[in-house]
């Protein structure tokens, strides 16, 4: 009897409709949303430290925070390179290079 009414009911009666099947793809596109959103949530501070570790692992001392600067006009006689550095035995040391190699202060 059940197939019997099936044939004989309406179109419009009949269980599937576009407006159903358009509920049902922005459930599914909220349901990987959300996932993606927490997923994102968990897995940036896991990031986050790995990176860091990796940073650190090059520079046994910690990062150097090295500040370099050039003095004078480019190839002018007098031009030379101010470097500090926090690994310095004072945090007024202060290197300089010469162009033609030669080093003063503390190098």
């Amino acid at each position: 009897m059940q197939l019997r009414d099936d044939w004989e009911m309406p179109r419009a009666e009949r269980g599937w409709s576009a407006g159903n099947a358009g509920m049902g793809a922005l459930r599914i596109a909220l349901l990987f949303g959300s996932a993606a959103v927490a997923l994102a949530l968990i897995l940036t501070p896991l990031v986050e430290n790995h990176t860091r570790k990796v940073a650190y692992q090059g520079y046994p001392a910690g990062l150097d925070m090295m500040a370099t600067g050039t003095i004078g006009q480019r190839n002018a006689p007098g031009t030379y390179t101010v470097r500090r550095s926090v690994l310095q035995p004072s945090p007024n040391s202060v290197c300089i290079i010469r162009n033609n190699g030669m080093r003063s202060g503390d190098c």
